[in-house]
């Protein structure tokens, strides 16, 4: 990797029992066509060799490229971004899961929108679900930048328009992450950013990979309430902030529900698929 020209973000990637993945989602940040300033590693109280696994990625590239921070205790997503976040330098802050991936124009590309557009507080892309092995997807054309423009109707109807893996924001934008939401805090995260004004937009290009079975695949239906508590728990706080009105938050609410049912549907479908090949293959 070159050092010659950097883009002034750091990238935070949270890492609890990851040992396994982390090198790769690290090397997708050395492989970006252009390279951030820095990278902030944060152990969030891990106690596999996690810790050990990223004091030997800090040594493997160039000196002070990459930050260790450690946390005595897990405290969750949250938390390790927003510590990960107090220890970075640069005015754009990136966030990158442990186990995700970056395909290499990523931070160029949100560069150039960023330059072509200064008012842009966050920025997002398209994300896919797709093997480690698998070559990047190629560019759409043409490649358009995507401004939100009607917030709540984003928040209301919107299917993760800013996932984690994707946004990028100004270090000095007035918000965290909500530290005691186990779920949805980037969902409230995003939605506080966007309802309270500022400009926020996304790139029409997957610049990055999930790397997990599809939805539905696998998982317990317990995760599918727990995820659905969360979304109501968010939207009930938006509404007492005043961001959204009373129809508002029913109406959301209302639509979230119906996503929480085809949830459960398609997990349905799904498992009775992979039981009827399991059967077969017996």
């Amino acid at each position: 990797m070159h050092m010659s020209e950097t883009a002034p973000v750091s990238v935070i990637v949270p890492c609890f029992r990851a040992a396994a993945t982390v090198a790769d989602s690290v090397a997708s940040v050395a492989a970006q066509t252009l390279l951030p300033a820095e990278v902030v590693l944060v152990d969030d109280g891990s106690d596999d060799n996690t810790l050990e696994e990223l004091r030997r990625i800090e040594r493997s590239y160039p000196q002070g490229w990459i930050k260790v921070v450690v946390l005595p205790r897990n405290g969750g997503l949250p938390v390790a971004r927003n510590r990960g976040w107090d220890h970075a330098t640069q005015p754009w802050v990136a966030f990158l899961d442990a186990d995700d991936t970056w395909h290499p124009p990523k931070l160029q590309m949100q560069m150039e929108a960023l330059a072509a557009d200064p008012k842009i507080m966050l920025i997002s892309h398209d994300m896919n679900v797709q093997s480690r092995s698998d070559p990047a997807p190629k560019l759409k054309h043409p490649v358009k930048v995507h401004i939100f423009k009607h917030p709540v109707l984003t928040v209301l109807i919107s299917r993760r328009p800013f996932p984690a893996a994707s946004m990028m924001v100004r270090r000095d934008v007035p918000f965290r992450f909500d530290e005691k939401r186990r779920r949805c805090e980037d969902f409230m995260f995003w939605s506080e950013i966007l309802l309270r004004g500022h400009r926020c937009a996304r790139i029409n290009q997957v610049l990055a990979s999930w790397h997990k079975a599809p939805f539905g695949a696998g998982g317990l239906s317990g995760d599918l309430v727990a995820m659905q508590q969360g979304v109501v728990d968010v939207l009930r706080t938006l509404h007492q902030q005043g961001l959204l009105r009373w129809w508002q938050w029913r109406l959301a609410d209302a639509i979230g529900f119906v996503r929480y049912i085809r949830r459960h549907v398609i997990t349905f479908m799904r498992r009775r698929q992979n039981l009827q090949l399991a059967e077969r293959s017996a």
